[in-house]
């Protein structure tokens, strides 16, 4: 590349990132002329409750999902609940269909978490502005400008004395902090924009957020390039008004704090995984599995999760391995829709499995209740995990701490906190694709049953720091400094 292109592509990028940065300011003029006209209309509750009670508003606009980062919001909850008697907590949503008993009873069927009743659920309209599918040019953009919509509205329906983002919306801090008031915590589980990110569109790789036409271009790429840094400058701002900064991993906080640029304020808490629970149930011998082979998955159904590898490996696994091996072997898909993008999702995955003439090896279970979910871990002999740079993993934990010999992406969480690969204590394995997975999970077919054993014990004693309690515990501990304001 000559020494011109070079500037010409520099000159690009910077263009997008000034473009990016002054289009986002100049549509935020007429939305703070709205925000401060309402203002005047925000609803206080300080008049009608007593001196001493403590409201936490807490956004999630998509509580009622029954995914890892919603065991989060309600185990967040039951620790305020339990620790702080005169807290009142209200949730933020756009689950419209869904009353106060639905989702809590929804609660208990999935978390099996029983939570008091101080809880009241503020709708929110405005939840499609926050939705992918509304944008399919320019969509972190237009996410992020849709956030502050959706905020807004929030805030004019309740004004909290506490609030908490558990969901990763950065852009509404600074509407709670400065124009409500409120002392504002949150809990990211996955920066909306990473340096892998901007890495991998530097490098020009081909991914579920990266087009082709944008990958083969270098202009397109440059300015892509502009785009996103753009979009992280204006994320840093928002994530810094932030009074408290929650993180779910090592991999997320060092993101974060790359980008927040607020260390000093930013805490690592591992996220709730049941392995209080998990760790007691019984280690079922091949025997009482029937020799059947489970490889089971457990995530929400969405691109990024990456089922279409696991359906792939399942593909590769079947010439490999003699014919009867091949009959036991079955692929476990669990995990929960929540809109009908979702649903269509699924369709295309047994659209793929039948493709691949592995359709009779790979089942769908979709929306199941908590119990049925242990009941297919239980069954299983390997876990499979493939989205690339998860942010945690509550799914590989608790597949760990349920018995499972877990197969994870080689990054993210679960590379940087929970699978250790050295041979003496090793308690998972770690793939990079779908010819590594393929690999490592015949050989654990192979494996004899004291080899097994062997690697799920390990992984049983490596769960505990990710407990539901442990959570809890330093929760409150992080969350204690608001109160102690509060009380004062």
């Amino acid at each position: 590349m000559s020494v011109l292109q070079k500037l010409v592509y520099w000159l690009i990028e910077v263009a997008l990132f000034v473009a990016t940065c002054w289009l986002f300011l100049l549509c935020l003029y007429p939305l703070m002329l709205i925000i401060f006209v309402k203002k005047l209309f925000i609803k206080n509750h300080d008049i009608e409750r007593k001196d001493d009670e403590v409201t936490v508003g807490i956004f999630h606009p998509y509580c009622n999902a029954g995914a890892g980062g919603e065991r989060v919001l309600w185990a967040a909850v039951k620790a305020l609940q339990s620790n702080y008697k005169n807290v009142h907590v209200y949730i933020y949503t756009g689950d419209l269909d869904h009353d106060r008993e639905m989702i809590l009873a929804n609660v208990e069927k999935v978390f099996d978490m029983k939570l008091q009743h101080n809880i009241n659920i503020v709708y929110l309209r405005r939840r499609k502005w926050v939705e992918a599918k509304m944008y399919p040019f320019c969509t972190l953009f237009a996410q992020s400008f849709g956030s502050i919509w959706l905020g807004l509205e929030a805030l004019i329906l309740f004004k909290p004395d506490i609030y908490i983002d558990t969901m990763g919306y950065a852009f509404t801090y600074p509407i709670f902090k400065y124009i409500g008031g409120c002392k504002v915590a949150s809990y990211t589980h996955y920066p909306i924009i990473s340096t892998d990110m901007l890495n991998h569109v530097s490098q020009r790789s081909v991914s579920f957020n990266n087009r082709h036409i944008i990958a083969r271009n270098p202009i397109l790429t440059r300015m892509k390039l502009g785009y996103y840094k753009g979009i992280a400058s204006l994320y840093g701002l928002a994530g810094r008004t932030a009074d408290i900064v929650m993180v779910n991993s090592s991999w997320t906080k060092e993101h974060i704090n790359s980008i927040w640029k607020c260390p000093q304020r930013t805490y690592l808490l591992y996220p709730p995984c049941d392995v209080e629970k998990l760790t007691q149930l019984q280690l079922l011998s091949d025997a009482e599995k029937n020799n059947e082979i489970l490889i089971v998955s457990v995530s929400q159904f969405r691109p990024e999760k990456n089922h279409a590898l696991m359906i792939e490996v399942m593909s590769k696994i079947k010439p490999l391995i003699a014919e009867e091996v091949w009959k036991k072997v079955h692929l476990v898909l669990v995990g929960s829709c929540r809109n009908e993008d979702d649903e269509s999702y699924v369709k295309g995955l047994k659209s793929t499995a039948k493709k691949l003439d592995v359709n009779d090896n790979v089942e769908f279970k979709v929306n199941i209740p908590y119990a049925a979910l242990i009941s297919e871990i239980q069954k299983g002999t390997i876990g499979i995990h493939a989205m690339w740079n998860e942010h945690f993993g509550i799914s590989v934990v608790d597949g760990l701490a349920a018995g499972l010999i877990m197969v994870a992406n080689a990054s993210g969480g679960p590379k940087a906190d929970i699978i250790d690969t050295k041979d003496k204590i090793r308690n998972g394995f770690l793939a990079k694709d779908a010819d590594e997975y393929t690999k490592i999970i015949i050989s654990i077919i192979n494996m004899t049953a004291e080899e097994r054993d062997a690697i799920r014990n390990a992984a049983r004693k490596s769960v505990n720091r990710f407990s539901t309690k442990c959570f809890e515990n330093e929760l409150v501990k992080i969350m204690e400094p608001f109160f102690k304001l509060k009380q004062r």
